[in-house]
């Protein structure tokens, strides 16, 4: 059973006991720098086979041209897929793990669509040069080298997708989906081959290689910051689980000690990727934020029972191992751009910014104001914890509990918080109550570069 032992010891310590994290340069790239090299790369593959197509001795064909742009796009369009979700720090750390999600997730719509588009031009180019109907052109073309394997492939991404269509994948539970979106690599693999030896690389030596040298850099991202990373922090410093404290009805706090844990450099607002190793836990890595402010001893996830994986998660027997990746996101105090903050949390999204209330810097006349809803008194999580935070000077809290206060309006934000447009807001909570949050923002006129916030949909 989980531990129920007195606290002493293991709830976040004195902020004179939190380390600095080590001076530095934090390498990382922007949103605009990646999407900038990413368009460039895509016009630079997509230009290759027009020209080819134009040099070549034959009339251009649509069909044809459709078939090779798409295929070679759809071949870069993967590579960039497996890049976003590589977790190298430098685009964790600077675009945000939910802004990558969500490229991620719009980047495999367009591959897909590719993928189809590539198939279907390339056999309308077969059938109408050799005069077949469309069935007896894609049997020829199904048994052209590596295409059998290539379909394959094509299959397991077709498979991913549809798993990821929105009403599907909420019927999934996490770790199943999760555990169904590594036969993305399997397919990636089955047609790596096949763009190697496609008409607009075979041939071209230099192509070849830098072809090879693309996909050769993103899987080497993949094995060094999801693998071999994460077992090289395991072994270094021996993360496990020093106790598990109940919080609110189906919330628990636990507790990992580890030794030298400030070279993590993890900051409050930040989360990990979170494995424990037991035999129903250890093949997923859960995404929880910090819920205090780490130290070199240290560190606290808080853990709400919302499916199978989180309530097996309830139950966690003190001493088990854990592998953790990261630290992630770009939700920390290095955002701020303005002297006031706000922050805004619903329910379980306090996590992140009960940490951030601690750590957040505060100078003379600065304001700091948490806003946090919840259902009931009960179910507000860390309520002693934030009274205590907000004795310090220019702290402040209010909780909002249940209906008492209505919507998450324009109104109500301009009614509570002064100088509401020249302030930062952190923002962490449900998805309906962050849409709202986000919407009433906007219609008050709070730029869009001053709110800052981390997304967990899967």
């Amino acid at each position: 059973m989980p531990a129920t032992a007195p606290t002493a010891g293991l709830r976040p310590p004195p902020r004179s006991e939190i380390p600095r994290r080590p001076a530095g340069p934090r390498p990382s790239f922007q949103p605009d720098e990646v999407l900038a090299a990413i368009l460039v790369g895509a016009l630079a593959v997509a230009v290759w086979p027009i020209i080819l197509a134009f040099r070549g001795p034959q009339p251009v064909q649509l069909p044809v041209v459709v078939a090779h742009a798409s295929g070679m796009l759809a071949g870069y369009g993967v590579a960039v897929l497996v890049g976003l979700m590589s977790r190298a720090p430098a685009f964790e750390r600077g675009v945000g793990a939910d802004r990558l999600s969500a490229w991620h997730s719009r980047g495999g719509r367009i591959v897909v669509l590719l993928v189809l588009a590539h198939a279907w031009a390339a056999v309308v180019s077969w059938a109408n040069s050799r005069g077949e109907s469309l069935w007896l052109a894609a049997w020829h073309v199904l048994r052209l080298p590596w295409l059998v394997a290539t379909t394959v492939g094509t299959l397991l991404l077709l498979a991913v997708a549809g798993l990821s269509i929105r009403h599907v994948r909420r019927r999934v539970s996490y770790e199943r989906w999760h555990t169904f979106h590594l036969l993305v690599y399997i397919g990636v693999a089955l047609s790596f081959v096949h763009q190697l030896a496609g008409p607009d690389l075979a041939g071209h030596r230099l192509l070849q290689v830098l072809w090879a040298l693309l996909y050769t850099h993103v899987f080497a991202l993949v094995l060094r910051h999801r693998v071999l990373t994460p077992l090289r922090n395991a072994t270094r410093h021996r993360m496990r689980v020093s106790a598990v404290l109940p919080e609110t009805p189906g919330v628990v706090s636990v507790i990992v000690e580890g030794r030298d844990l400030e070279e993590l450099r993890a900051e409050s607002g930040q989360f990990f990727r979170w494995r424990f190793l037991t035999p129903d836990l250890w093949t997923t890595a859960h995404p929880f934020s910090l819920s205090a402010p780490p130290t070199s001893t240290h560190l606290r996830l808080t853990v709400k029972a919302l499916g199978d994986g989180s309530t097996r998660l309830q139950d966690l027997e003190p001493g088990t191992w854990v592998v953790a990746e990261g630290p992630y996101g770009a939700m920390t105090a290095d955002r701020r751009t303005r002297r006031d903050v706000l922050l805004v949390a619903g329910g379980v999204g306090i996590t992140p910014l009960r940490a951030l209330f601690e750590t957040i810097p505060l100078g003379s006349g600065q304001d700091l104001l948490l806003l946090y809803r919840a259902r009931a008194h009960a179910d507000a999580i860390f309520r002693d914890e934030l009274d205590q935070i907000a004795r310090r000077p220019g702290a402040r809290v209010q909780y909002l509990i249940g209906d008492q206060v209505g919507p998450m309006s324009t109104e109500l934000f301009q009614h509570l918080v002064p100088n509401l447009l020249d302030r930062d807001v952190y923002l962490c909570g449900p998805p309906g109550m962050a849409t709202a949050v986000r919407r009433s923002l906007k219609d008050a006129g709070l730029p869009e570069m001053q709110l800052h916030e981390e997304r967990f949909d899967f």
